[in-house]
């Protein structure tokens, strides 16, 4: 049998059990986080330590020198091009278009204005000492050569006196123009520049300057066949008029 005064000296043993209880569960929640962030680590990730441990090193930096940066958009399409068009000299060029005729050749330059005033003139007979005879005379129908281009081009025509087919000379010869063949025996100045043209890469203004010249059902037609087919015109750098024919 204990007496009161027992009691009161010992120690109480609930309190004593709920400390002890307290301290171990901090020391295996401390020792849980610990883990837990070990384990999160990125396989090859850098420690950094804090300032003052382990050394005075900043941690790297995303631009620091081996840690390459991706190559610009830029660089990665340099020497790239969508514009690959049938017809130009190399076809991963775009074809320069031009419309300055004081660019070209004078015997060039020359030939293009007479071809528009004889045209402008609506006398088709105006034509004829610009298109030569014999083997250099100018090729206005496709195959065969013809005896009289005059009367070839009057029957091409939709009216008897040709005036049709000299608005369209006119028409095609009003636009801009290509540089092809540079350095070959093929060299030629050509009008309208469509001819060596992606039908389908055309621009809205380009659109419009070429349906001046065909209808619309006409540039339908020849974005499905794949190329300009209408009247096209070709100059020799010396000036010779090569050719003023429909097709491809």
């Amino acid at each position: 049998m204990h007496s009161a005064r027992d009691n009161a000296s010992r120690p109480a043993i609930a309190p004593l059990l709920l400390a002890i209880g307290l301290s171990a569960s901090s020391f295996l929640t401390g020792t849980s986080a610990l883990a837990l962030s070990e384990l999160q680590k990125t396989p090859g990730q850098v420690e950094q330590s804090a300032p003052g441990q382990g050394g005075d090193k900043p941690a790297p930096s995303p631009t620091s020198p081996g840690v390459p940066m991706p190559d610009p958009l830029v660089n990665s399409q340099a020497g790239q091009s969508n514009d690959k068009t049938p017809g130009a000299e190399d076809s991963s060029k775009p074809v320069e278009v031009i419309y300055d005729i004081s660019k070209v050749p004078e015997p060039v330059r020359k030939m293009r204005e007479q071809i528009v005033e004889a045209a402008a003139s609506g006398d088709l007979e105006r034509l004829r000492p610009l298109l030569g005879t014999g083997a250099t005379q100018t090729q206005v129908t496709v195959g065969e050569p013809t005896d009289d281009p005059i009367s070839a081009l009057k029957d091409l025509s939709g009216d008897p006196e040709g005036d049709e087919i000299l608005a369209i000379l006119l028409d095609v010869i009003s636009t801009g123009f290509v540089h092809v063949g540079q350095g070959t025996p093929d060299e030629m100045f050509v009008w309208p520049y469509f001819a060596e043209k992606d039908l389908k890469a055309l621009t809205p203004p380009e659109r419009v300057e070429l349906l001046r010249i065909v209808t619309a059902g006409d540039l339908s037609d020849m974005q499905e066949f794949g190329g300009y087919n209408f009247y096209r015109l070709g100059i020799t750098p010396d000036g010779k008029w090569k050719y003023f024919t429909a097709g491809d």
